[in-house]
Parts: structure tokens; C-alpha cells; sequence
């Protein structure tokens, strides 16, 4: 696709495994120097491959001169509230090189993941993020939902989104994310 405010070609596919090697370091560039990062999404990425939870489809990379220039990556989440289970998506990473950072490379990775999970039949995101970005995209506020997250992190940074209007109508309750999440 032709992004005119780039001036460039973007391209977005689903990553391959030639791909593992660059999409490494692109998120150890990106997340540098990020104040609210633990510097290691690369090796979350790693993990979160080997989960149950992944979904090959919803790991993708954003290329631009033949270069990968940007990572996004969906996984199979739930939301639980008592003995009801539903499926959700959680978005982590997002990711564009410090290089190409505020070109829109990171917006067309987000428009472009929720096209590929509507299609995928998934409903609904959760991200945990920057309280003035993903409102951009059409995420609310997870707590207009009544969905909490695992996570001591201020109300405003947590973040759902309906990838059909009414999708999250009688969801509520906990956001539950892979355990590879949790480990170091």
C-alpha cells in the first residue's frame, strides 16, 4: 500500500520465521528507551510464539524499502467473570523502529491488525497503553466495559475495543493474558 504521508510503500504481512532474527532487534531498538517498558517485549515475543495462544496470522510486520520497519502482535486473551469465559485479543507488542517512529507506521500496524482479527471472526482488543494513542483507534476506556485488568497500572492506560459494535455488550469482569506474560 502506498502511505501518502509517508511517501513511501508499506508493506504489511504476516511474519515468517526469516523474519524472527530482525523483528528481535526491531523491538530491542523500539523499546529502548521507552520509560514504561522492562526493555525485554523481544523475549516476550519469543515466548508468547511458543504459547497456545498465538496466532501466526495476527504476528505481523510492517516493511518499507525492504526493510522491516514495524511489529505487531495479537494473542488469544480472556475475559473472566466468575464461571463466564470470553475470548478476547490482547494487542502487545506494537512496535516501529526508532527511525520511522511518528510516520503513522505504528496507526496503519493497529488499523491493519483489527482488520485481519475481524476477519479471523475475533470480537473484541484489550491493550494496556498510552492513555492519549489508542483512544485514536477507537479504543475506550476498559472500565466503560466493566473489564479490570491483572495489572497494578493507573485506569487510563487500560484500554478495550469492540471490533463490532455490540461486541462487548454482557462482557465484564477480569482480563486474563497468557502466562507468558508473567514470566521473566
Amino acid at each position: 500500500m502506498k502511505d501518502d504521508t509517508l511517501g513511501q510503500h508499506i508493506s504489511i504481512r504476516q511474519e515468517s520465521p526469516d523474519d524472527l532474527e530482525a523483528v528481535f532487534h526491531l523491538l530491542k531498538r523500539a523499546f529502548h528507551d521507552e520509560p514504561f517498558s522492562d526493555h525485554r517485549e523481544q523475549f516476550l515475543v519469543e515466548r508468547l510464539r511458543k504459547s497456545e495462544n498465538f496466532i501466526p496470522e495476527l504476528s505481523l510486520v510492517a516493511k518499507m524499502n525492504n526493510e522491516i520497519v514495524g511489529y505487531i502482535l495479537l494473542t488469544k486473551a480472556y475475559i473472566k467473570n466468575g464461571e463466564v469465559i470470553d475470548e478476547t485479543l490482547a494487542l502487545a507488542p506494537v512496535a516501529v523502529d526508532p527511525r520511522h517512529q511518528q510516520k503513522g507506521i505504528g496507526s496503519i500496524l493497529i488499523h491493519h491488525g483489527h482488520q485481519k482479527a475481524l476477519s479471523l471472526q475475533y470480537k473484541s482488543i484489550v491493550v494496556l497503553g498510552h492513555q492519549d494513542y489508542y483512544p485514536k483507534f477507537g479504543y475506550r476506556q476498559a472500565l466503560d466495559y466493566d473489564i479490570s485488568f491483572p495489572f497494578e497500572v493507573p485506569e487510563n492506560n487500560c484500554f478495550a475495543i469492540e471490533l463490532r459494535s455490540g461486541n462487548l455488550n454482557n462482557v465484564k469482569g477480569q482480563v486474563i493474558y497468557a502466562p507468558e506474560f508473567f514470566e521473566a
